[in-house]
């Protein structure tokens, strides 16, 4: 070989050569790109969805459109490019345009889009943010929901009102009662009111809004995560059916809403379709031909984790019936199919989140989906979007057939930057727990796990407690980031868990440090027997919220469990607890009433009651907007570890609530934990 070829041989080996493999990092995390809220459009041949990147400099996320043809073999094209974010997508009816949220006037309004490309303009133009929103599926009107005193005649009364207070010195508040503050806002005496707006011959709102559900005492959308899935148009347009909570001063332990339905126009009162009901009803959606209504509705009140059941209601009649009464598990989103004979439904299933097809006649459940973790979902004809994601992959977007179909994948976000990364292998067991039952968990190696070598363990224990570490992506809580950094992982799906049957998800209620600490305990104890590159000795644990909880549990109820914990905001004292979280449900529903009422419930698996106990190094973290488990909790938890004597460390984020969101101080809060780690596993 001549020496110019071998030069040449040597740079084109270069060129192709492989990176060496790596293991995924907190960086990698921070930096993919999401994929979500796919919309099919009404001829099924194409779908829009969203792309969120993570702009490290602006210290936030942002999000843009993308466009997929299903006919074509060719890669997804970028649609409403702005440095400001696009998000929400919905189709014309006619498909010849896509409307979305964007901020880029300045605040949050409705865009619509030619599906065929060009500028966007923008379709409405109101003194107040739009929250979300829906097109009429004849493309007459739109409805949306925007933040507002309900006393004040017009938009512009709310906007001159808050204008107002934030010039008043005088910065103090007064309440006559709850909510005082939801999830990680203080009430300012603005409710969540759905309005609608004819549109005008160009898609735009020329009129001012009507409001259709001002007149009630509650949001609509709910707080503090109502979106557009709590209500829906009819067929023809004509009527809109929404969930609402009116609870007045019980509205903080009141777990009652109901489905109303409301013309379109607004030139009715709203009339109250599950009143029979007293627990929650949500998430009505209209069959194609308009004569029943589907929604999901819990039985007990009080109980934010009870099944949701689906109910089907004749529109004429108000007759209901249940629909697939033995299927034990809780739906989530609901489509119906053209045809009006199927529903599609989302479902969390044994360490899974499938979509299942359900037969309106007789009932009969057929999965869709296999193993993985369902995202959003939406149905057009018979074609199916929806993404999916695992342990070992962010969320990717996929079609199928309703009726016969192998799933297609659509996107591929994030190939080239993890090309060279290697996930740690995973794998889902079961044992036998509490009363004999079988409890199933994960594990997951080391990104270079060898034959016969042995490594540390970080055992993470999920929140909720109504909650599941499954066959999942997360951007909080991801075992292959502590994979990444050498580390096995276990999880284990303790009794209260979800995606089990609803007896198992109720087991937990009245017994939190009881059966979940025993399953805890003999699932690390099954998982090390069963895979023996576990390394018990070198372990952590690890948790947040109920996970937290736990942690607290762990330090007075099996101290010599763990080289350390990992606390993020997790409950220390039961009785702080119930008095000072906003939702007054939840408290009340776990311990079987108010404290007040039923005090040795709450105290019966207090962990102040065990802190003489506590010796196992502790990092305590902390978002002072969290308002489900206030900082307090968190600061009695650092004392008392400082107070004993305890290698202990606080991390405490200003602004950030019950979760961790932004990308700085997500970097900061997985280094922080690693760190924590690598001081008692790896010295």
């Amino acid at each position: 070989m001549t020496l110019r070829l071998l030069a040449l041989a040597t740079a084109l080996a270069a060129s192709t050569a492989v990176a060496a493999p790596r293991g995924f990092t907190v960086e990698d995390l921070v930096n993919l790109e999401r994929v979500g809220s796919p919309a099919v459009s009404p001829d099924a041949s194409r779908v829009v969805y969203t792309v969120r990147r993570t702009d490290l400099g602006k210290n936030r996320g942002h999000t843009s459109l993308w466009v997929a043809d299903l006919g074509a073999s060719g890669a997804p094209k970028a649609l409403a490019q702005h440095d400001s974010s696009s998000s929400d997508p919905e189709w014309s009816p006619s498909g010849d345009a896509i409307y979305f949220l964007s901020t880029r006037s300045g605040s949050s309004q409705v865009w619509r889009q030619a599906a065929g490309g060009g500028e966007p303009t923008q379709v409405t133009n109101l003194p107040l943010d739009v929250d979300n929103f829906r097109v009429s599926p004849i493309g007459d009107r739109i409805a949306f929901s925007l933040a507002v005193f309900r006393d004040c005649p017009d938009l512009a009364c709310t906007k001159e009102r808050m204008e107002k207070q934030g010039k008043n010195k005088a910065s103090g508040r007064v309440y006559d009662r709850l909510f005082v503050r939801h999830w990680d806002t203080w009430a300012d005496g603005r409710n969540a009111v759905l309005f609608s707006a004819p549109l005008d011959a160009n898609g735009r709102v020329g009129t001012a809004p009507v409001s259709l559900s001002g007149a009630l005492d509650g949001d609509v959308p709910s707080k503090p995560f109502g979106d557009r899935e709590k209500y829906r148009f009819s067929p023809d347009g004509k009527t809109i059916v929404f969930s609402v909570r009116i609870a007045g001063k019980t509205e903080a332990w009141s777990t009652n809403f109901d489905l109303y339905s409301v013309p379109a126009a607004g030139n009715a009162a709203p009339r109250n379709l599950t009143a029979d009901n007293p627990a929650w009803d949500a998430k009505g959606v209209f069959s194609p031909d308009g004569q029943t209504l589907a929604y999901l509705a819990m039985a007990r009140p009080g109980f934010e984790a009870d099944r949701y059941q689906i109910m089907l209601m004749d529109v004429a009649s108000g007759k209901k019936r249940k629909l697939a009464a033995n299927w034990d598990r809780s739906a989530g989103a609901l489509q119906w199919s053209t045809d009006g004979k199927t529903l599609v439904v989302d479902a969390e299933d044994v360490g899974q989140h499938r979509l299942f097809a359900i037969d309106v006649a007789g009932g009969s459940v057929k999965p869709l989906t296999g193993n993985g973790s369902i995202g959003a979902f939406d149905m057009r004809r018979d074609t199916i979007a929806y993404t999916q994601a695992a342990l070992n992959s962010p969320a990717q977007l996929y079609t199928t057939a309703l009726r016969s179909g192998t799933p297609k994948q659509l996107t591929k976000n994030n190939a080239e930057k993890l090309a060279d990364v290697r996930f740690g292998e995973f794998e889902q067991f079961s044992f036998k727990g509490a009363n004999g039952d079988t409890v199933y968990g994960y594990v997951m190696k080391p990104w270079n796990a060898t034959p016969g070598a042995k490594y540390p363990v970080a055992f993470l224990v999920h929140g909720g407690p109504q909650g599941s570490f499954g066959n999942a992506w997360s951007y909080r809580w991801n075992p292959q980031v502590y994979a990444g950094a050498g580390y096995a992982t276990v999880f284990i799906d303790f009794h209260g868990s979800t995606g089990y049957g609803q007896k198992f998800t109720d087991s937990i209620s009245g017994d939190w440090g009881g059966a979940p600490l025993v399953d805890l305990q003999k699932g690390l104890a099954a998982a090390v027997k069963k895979f023996p590159w576990l390394d018990r000795e070198r372990s952590c644990a690890l948790g947040a919220s109920y996970g937290g909880y736990m942690m607290n549990w762990i330090a007075g109820n099996w101290p010599d469990g763990f080289k350390c914990l990992v606390n993020h905001d997790g409950v220390f004292d039961t009785r702080g607890m119930a008095y000072s979280t906003e939702e007054q449900w939840f408290t009340d529903w776990e311990n079987g009433g108010p404290y007040f009422a039923v005090p040795k419930k709450h105290e019966r698996f207090n962990p102040v009651h065990h802190v003489n106990k506590w010796k196992t190094p502790m990092l305590v973290i902390q978002g002072d907007l969290d308002f489900r488990i206030p900082t307090a909790q968190a600061l009695s938890t650092f004392t008392a570890l400082q107070r004993k004597g305890i290698e202990s460390k606080l991390l405490v984020f200003p602004d950030e609530n019950h979760w961790v969101l932004k990308p700085a101080n997500s970097l900061q809060w997985h280094h922080t934990v690693i760190g924590w780690l690598d001081q008692y596993l790896k010295r």
